[in-house]
């Protein structure tokens, strides 16, 4: 927005044919008339006289005035012909030297029309004598723009398109949004064609407004501005942006000093459709300094709003910051995105979309002004961003960037030349709004089953699409043809897929694909081979099912690598069964205390849970139960076969495991048996086959030896029941003496909590590390309006003193902490008071802290999350 709107009144001048005097005025009454149409702000006017008496005089100084003006004018046509003359050594030129800094302007302007080589040429010759490094910086940066552009090549299937006369006005149009259906587009401008004269006295009445027009079948309509309660009188009022779910209504109101930018705050009107309220100020993102560009994303699972300041702390003019949502209106500090996104240039417009933040920029590599970009969020970072390219791209402005739900239709914004384009001055002055029109790419799959051996088409098979991951495989879709053979799905691009086709009496069969690289529409033919034969095991509703490899390490209940194949299970079928509820179950052996055993098994059981939640499965369909040492399992025919010593319809009791002493291999394998996670079928099917071959099993021992097992104690003599681990001697069941205690092993080496942005980094030198002592609490039982408070303590395990910039929980949520340094080896606190009045269902509740600390990698502050649970009652 900073050459648009700064420029509003520059752009926008009456350009009336300058009647001549019968006598010629003088030299002096040319440059005097000059400077009365620059104090009265008609810029066009002034050029006219600064050209008349440029030729009188040819005086270097008024062509330099006259580029810059052209140049803050967007006339780069102008502005390079001036630059060129004020810059060409000769004798009248005599204060050539003082002027070299503005070889800058004048290869900017010969890039803004395209003449890549020849800017380039200038750039060198300005970093010759450049002194700024910050000039010098862009200026290079400028040059590897130049380069790209020069091999550009426009992508295909994609087409920008101006928006024809019924939306675009000779003057200039801004912040184009559509609404979800695509029937309205919201855009600012003047909504005319007249001439608009803007001089000192009627400055303030001629703002921009925020204009809606309706799509139809034959196209956009009149647009037509909102009323009074958003386009106040006297405020520009521009780049409008609209809240996903169409309710919430964003943009800015600016005020100019001349053509400066000297006020500009976010406020937001609710509504939808054809009705919105009387605009609110958003205090809580405004300040002391510009805010604008506001635009709605999400970060961290949590509701931002990202948008445009020149606050102090900054990388560069204007920079990209985010704040969180709060709740009730109310926003976040806001936080600096850093230097992977933000530069020593100009950052603005952006606009988020599936995880990808788009936005126009100064100071990353461009092929003109203001390119567009985009970069990828994978959850704890930012991607290096990426020139989007042509035609997107073009070597004038390119802003406000934005697409549909579906991705196949947007807008932007540009002061290019094309077909189309309307302005009532130089082609590039003012800005259109052009339509982005993507080629849609489409992928289906016909899948055929056939008998492997007969080569017959094969009826009744049962087909399952799963989308191929980093975190495991999500079921897509499923089918089972009675009287036919065919499966038919519509695929998603750049997936991979796997495809496993299963029938009674036919072993499974897979098929691996994917849809990366597409340019062209494609129908995927495959064909499914059953073998005869095969193996299935079935689960029944309120029959306990046993995940075998869920294991967790000594004392943790953190979810290991070794489990996600069955966990992975579980959520293919939660996705194959969507109306199923099913309970998930944490079972401990007889060793450790009861209740300690019992907290240790709910841990376990929601980190399950969690972990399930965390892909996508609603939270209200699994209930985590933690049964510690009190329902001891009873022998079936799986538990027989891998274990041949025991009846199938034994209870492992303790006394019937201690019976087994002094034969300790069968002792730890029936305390193995015990510690568990099972799932059950609450509601939904009444059972549910499954093939062998899905129970991936890790290892095939009666015994996991890579399991904790009670040391020989007495001289490596066998233990007996007295020298055994009894019930509270040490806290921790599945406790074993050999293992270090937690103190121990945090003293040993600090533990990443995978809810911290550090989690999984190898190199931990030179960071803080925020260890809490607590870093989940449980409330228990809550009534509502019920407050409960807790003080979450946690000490410096780093290297470097660590200080929290952010602390930040839902609007139930009141947080006390202090943001002074905690040096290394020192403790601080975060005290949290819970406001259950505004509840109405159980809930774990997430607090997250930003560090004043940098990631050195990301550039992005440390992330930290602790969380609070309970179970509220009514």
């Amino acid at each position: 927005m900073k050459n648009q709107i700064l420029l509003l009144a520059l752009l926008l001048n009456g350009v009336a044919v300058l009647a001549q005097p019968v006598n010629r005025p003088t030299y002096a009454m040319m440059i005097t008339m000059a400077e009365e149409q620059m104090q009265k702000l008609d810029y066009y006017r002034a050029l006219e006289w600064y050209e008349q008496a440029y030729e009188e005089s040819k005086d270097a100084s008024l062509a330099i005035l006259m580029a810059d003006l052209n140049y803050n004018l967007r006339d780069y046509k102008d502005a390079s012909r001036w630059y060129s003359r004020a810059l060409r050594p000769n004798k009248r030129n005599k204060d050539l030297d003082k002027w070299q800094d503005k070889a800058f302007e004048y290869a900017r302007s010969l890039k803004m029309e395209g003449k890549y080589d020849e800017a380039i040429e200038e750039f060198d010759k300005y970093l010759k004598t450049a002194k700024d490094p910050v000039r010098i910086e862009l200026a290079e940066l400028e040059k590897v723009g130049c380069e790209f552009a020069k091999v550009a090549k426009p992508q295909d299937g994609v087409n920008v398109l101006h928006c024809g006369k019924e939306i675009n006005t000779q003057n200039s149009e801004y912040s184009p949004w559509l609404s979800n259906d695509n029937k309205q587009m919201f855009f600012a401008g003047f909504g005319t064609n007249d001439l608009i004269v803007i001089d000192e006295k009627n400055v303030e009445d001629v703002p921009t407004k925020i204009l809606q027009s309706s799509r139809s079948d034959k196209g956009w309509g009149e647009p037509k501005p909102l009323d009074e309660g958003i386009n106040r009188p006297g405020f520009h009022n521009v780049n409008v942006s609209l809240s996903p779910d169409g309710k919430r209504l964003f943009f800015n109101r600016a005020l100019l000093t001349g053509n400066v930018l000297t006020e500009s705050k976010i406020f937001v009107s609710t509504g939808g459709g054809g009705s919105w309220k009387p605009a609110e100020e958003v205090e809580s993102l405004n300040g002391d300094y510009i805010a604008k560009s506001p635009c709605v994303g999400e970060l961290f699972g949590k509701e931002v709003m990202f948008f445009v300041s020149n606050m102090e702390g900054g990388q560069g003019g204007y920079d990209i910051y985010y704040a969180t949502y709060k709740g009730n209106g109310q926003y976040a500090d806001p936080v600096n995105l850093g230097p992977k996104i933000n530069t020593v240039g100009d950052e603005d417009t952006p606009f988020y979309r599936d995880g990808i933040l788009y936005f126009s920029s100064t100071g990353h590599p461009g092929i003109g002004g203001y390119d567009i970009f985009m970069s990828t969020w994978n959850g704890t970072m930012w991607s290096k961003p990426q020139n989007m390219g042509l035609p997107y791209n073009s070597s004038a402005d390119d802003l406000y960037f934005m697409l549909d739900k579906e991705g196949y239709h947007g807008l932007l914004t540009s002061n290019r030349i094309a077909e189309g384009a309307r302005s009532l001055m130089s082609r590039t002055t003012t800005d259109d709004i052009y339509n982005i029109i993507l080629k849609k790419i489409e992928a289906n799959l016909v899948a055929l089953s056939y008998d492997l051996e007969t080569k017959e088409p094969l009826n009744g098979v049962s087909v399952e699409l799963y989308e191929v991951n980093e975190n495991g495989n999500k079921l897509i879709e499923t089918k089972t043809n009675k009287s036919g053979n065919n499966f038919e799905s519509p695929l998603e691009l750049d997936k991979s897929y796997l495809l496993i086709g299963s029938a009674d009496n036919y072993e499974n069969d897979t098929i691996d694909f994917n849809t990366v690289g597409l340019y062209d529409s494609k129908t995927f033919d495959k064909r499914l081979d059953m073998k005869p034969g095969r193996k299935t095991i079935t689960i029944r509703k309120e029959e306990p099912f046993v995940l075998e490899n869920i294991y967790y390490d000594f004392d943790d209940d953190k979810i290991l690598k070794t489990a996600e194949p069955d966990l992975n299970l579980i959520l293919g079928l939660m996705g194959q069964y969507p109306e199923m509820v099913i309970e998930l179950s944490s079972h401990t052996d007889a060793r450790g205390g009861d209740q300690y055993n019992r907290d240790l098994s709910q841990r376990r059981a929601e980190s399950a849970r969690r972990w399930l939640v965390n892909k996508g499965v609603d939270r209200k369909r699994i209930v985590a139960k933690g049964y510690g040492e009190s329902v001891p399992k009873t022998v079936d025919a799986r538990i027989v076969q891998k274990n041949p010593f025991l009846k199938e319809g034994n209870v492992l009791t303790e006394d019937f495991i201690n019976a087994l002493l002094p034969d300790t291999t069968k002792f730890e394998a029936a305390h193995q048996v015990n510690r568990r996670t099972e799932f059950t079928i609450l509601s939904g099917p009444t059972s549910i086959t499954i093939e062998e071959e899905k129970l991936i099993q890790i290892g095939n021992r009666k015994v996991d030896e890579n399991l904790p097992k009670e040391q020989p104690k007495d001289g490596g003599k066998k233990p007996s029941p007295s020298n055994r681990l009894h019930k509270n001697q040490t806290p921790g069941g599945d406790s074993i003496p050999s293992f270090p205690s937690i103190e121990q092993a945090a003293q040993q080496a600090p533990q990443i909590h995978p809810l911290s942005s550090l989690y999984g980094k190898k190199d931990l030198k030179g960071l803080p590390i925020m260890q809490f002592d607590e870093r989940i609490v449980d409330f228990g039982n809550v009534k509502k309006g019920e407050i409960r408070e807790h003080v979450y303590t946690f000490t410096n395990l780093g290297e470097v003193p660590l200080a929290i910039d952010i602390a930040s929980g839902c609007d139930c949520t009141t947080l006390d902490y202090s943001t002074a340094e905690v040096k290394p080896g020192r403790k601080g606190t975060i005290k949290v008071v819970f406001d259950s009045s505004k509840k109405d269902e159980d809930e774990t509740v997430d607090v997250d802290i930003y560090l004043k600390n940098l990631d050195p990698e990301t550039g992005a502050p440390i992330f930290e999350r602790i969380q609070y649970t309970y179970h509220l009652v009514k």
